[in-house]
C-alpha cells in the first residue's frame, strides 16, 4: 500500500462576498416524511489537459453521495433537457435562468484541474439558488490525486451543511463482521459502500467492533486465544493489541464521550455483568447488580447515563441508569424480547432491535419511554441498529433478502439501502465518528 503525504485544504471563494457565511437551513431532516430537494448537476468541466476520466468519476461520486444522503432528487445526466446536457463547468449568475427549465430549486456545478507532474487535484464547485437566482457558496478542494474521492465526499458534506444546517457524514466509515469460511472477520467500508477492506485476517471468530472515541483503533472481540479477548487494533489492520483478557467475556465495549472510561460487558461471575473500565490504568468496577444478565451498554452523548439490556425481569429488556451504575430504570416495556440499544448522538433518542409479529425490527425511543417509533417492516430479521455520528441514519443488518447484510437508511426509516454489494455474512455494524 502506497503511503501518500497529502494535506487538503478548503477556503471560500469570494464570487460575491455579499452573501453571508452562515448555513443557510432549506430541509429540516427531522420531520417524519421528507420531501427531496430537486438539485441539477451539470457536467463537471475538466481544466487545461485533465483526463476526462477524472471529471467523470467526481460526477458519479458526487450524484451518488446526493442520493445515498437520502434528501435529494438528482436531476442529472439524460434526465436534463437535451439543450442542457452538453453544458459543462460552473455558469455565470447572469445565465442560471437557462437552468430553470431542467426543473430543479438548486444547481450545483463545478470544475476539476489535474497537475500531471505532482498529480495534485484542484476541485472547485458552486452552488446556486435556482428559484431566487442567486449564488449561495463556493469552495476549493485541494490534494494528491489518490484523496480525490475523499475531497468529493467533503464537497457532498458541504452542500447538506449549506441546505440542512449540519455538515454531512460522506467522509465516516462503518465496521462490520464478515463470515470467512468457519470464522469471522472485521471488515471496513465507506459510507457509500467503498473501499471496503478487511482489517483482521487471523481466522478466528471477530466479533463486536466499535471505534474508540479518538477513531483511530477499532475494538472486537476475538476467540484467538479460545477465550473472548477484547483487543485492539488499528482501521488498517496493523499494531493488534490484547486490551482485556479477564477470563469470561470481554465484549461490547462502549467509550464514553471524553474517551476516559469504557463500559462493557463481562463474564466473569457466572453472568454478564455491565463493568466500567478505566481507559488509562485498566481498573475495573461492576456497575450491575441485578440478579439477571446484563448486556450491551451504550453512553448517552453527555456522559452521564448508559442504556443497556438486562433480563432481570424475566426476559430481555432495554434499561438505563446512571454512568456510576444508579438509578436504574426499564425503558422498553413494548414486546417479550428488546435488544441492541444505541443512544443517538443528539441524546433524543434510542434505537434499540425489538421482536414484533415473530421478527426482529427496529424501533427507537425518547430516553423517557415516549415516542416509540417502528423503522423497518416486511421480510427478514432487522437487528443490531447503530447510529451515525450526526444522528441522521441508522446501520442494522437485515435478512431481508436472504443472508444477513449490514444496511444503512435515515433515521425515519426511509430509504433503506445495502452498504456493500457482498453476498451475505455481514453483522454488527459499528459507526466512526466524523474527522472534521
Amino acid at each position: 500500500m502506497i503511503k501518500t503525504l497529502w494535506f487538503l485544504t478548503i477556503f471560500l471563494i469570494l464570487v460575491f462576498p455579499s452573501f453571508g457565511r452562515a448555513a443557510r437551513v432549506i430541509l429540516d431532516i427531522h420531520t417524519p416524511t421528507l420531501v427531496q430537494i430537486p438539485i441539477v448537476l451539470p457536467k463537471w468541466k475538466p481544466i487545461d489537459k485533465t483526463p476526462v476520466s477524472l471529471t467523470s468519476n467526481v460526477y458519479e461520486i458526487l450524484g451518488n453521495d446526493l442520493k445515498l444522503s437520502g434528501f435529494f432528487r438528482v436531476i442529472d445526466g439524460p434526465q436534463l433537457p437535451l439543450s442542457l446536457r452538453q453544458k459543462e463547468g460552473i455558469p455565470n449568475t447572469l445565465s442560471l435562468q437557462e437552468w430553470m427549465p431542467a426543473g430543479g430549486d438548486f444547481l450545483l456545478a463545478g470544475e476539476a484541474h489535474l497537475d500531471p507532474v505532482s498529480l495534485q487535484v484542484r476541485l472547485k464547485f458552486h452552488l446556486f439558488d435556482l428559484v431566487e437566482q442567486k449564488h449561495l457558496v463556493g469552495k476549493q478542494y485541494e490534494g494528491h490525486s489518490q484523496t480525490f474521492r475523499n475531497m468529493v465526499h467533503r464537497m457532498s458534506d458541504e452542500v447538506i451543511l449549506q441546505l440542512t444546517g449540519e455538515r454531512g457524514v460522506h467522509n465516516t466509515k462503518i465496521a462490520y463482521t464478515m463470515s470467512q469460511g468457519e470464522g469471522k472477520e472485521i471488515f471496513i467500508a465507506d459510507f457509500d459502500g467503498a473501499n471496503v477492506k478487511q482489517v483482521t485476517q487471523n481466522q478466528s471468530i471477530n466479533i463486536s467492533p466499535a471505534w474508540t472515541a479518538d477513531n483511530r483503533r477499532i475494538a472486537f472481540t476475538s476467540y484467538l486465544k479460545r477465550n473472548p479477548d477484547l483487543y485492539l487494533i488499528d482501521p488498517d489492520g496493523k499494531n493488534l493489541q490484547l486490551f482485556s483478557s479477564h477470563p469470561g467475556l470481554n465484549l461490547s465495549p462502549s467509550w464514553s464521550p471524553d474517551g476516559k472510561r469504557i463500559a462493557l460487558m463481562m463474564g466473569m461471575e457466572g453472568k454478564s455483568e455491565i463493568f466500567l473500565m478505566d481507559g488509562a490504568s485498566g481498573n475495573l468496577r461492576k456497575l450491575t447488580k441485578g440478579h439477571g444478565n446484563e448486556a450491551s451498554p451504550t453512553w448517552s452523548p453527555d456522559g452521564k447515563s448508559i442504556a443497556f439490556v438486562s433480563d432481570r425481569s424475566g426476559s430481555p429488556q432495554v434499561y438505563i441508569m446512571s454512568g456510576e451504575g444508579s438509578d436504574v430504570r426499564r425503558l422498553s416495556y413494548e414486546g417479550s424480547y428488546n435488544t441492541n440499544p444505541s443512544w443517538s448522538p443528539k441524546g433524543d433518542r434510542i434505537a434499540y432491535c425489538g421482536r414484533a409479529g415473530g421478527r426482529y425490527e427496529i424501533f427507537t425511543i425518547e430516553p423517557d419511554g415516549s415516542g416509540l417509533r417502528k423503522l423497518t417492516s416486511g421480510s427478514g430479521n432487522n437487528e443490531s441498529p447503530q447510529w451515525s455520528p450526526d444522528g441522521r441514519y441508522i446501520a442494522f443488518t437485515s435478512t431481508r433478502t436472504g443472508a444477513s447484510k449490514v444496511y444503512v437508511m435515515n433515521a425515519n426509516g426511509f430509504n433503506p439501502r445495502a452498504l456493500t454489494v457482498s453476498k451475505g455474512g455481514e453483522g454488527s455494524p459499528a459507526w466512526s465518528r466524523r474527522s472534521d
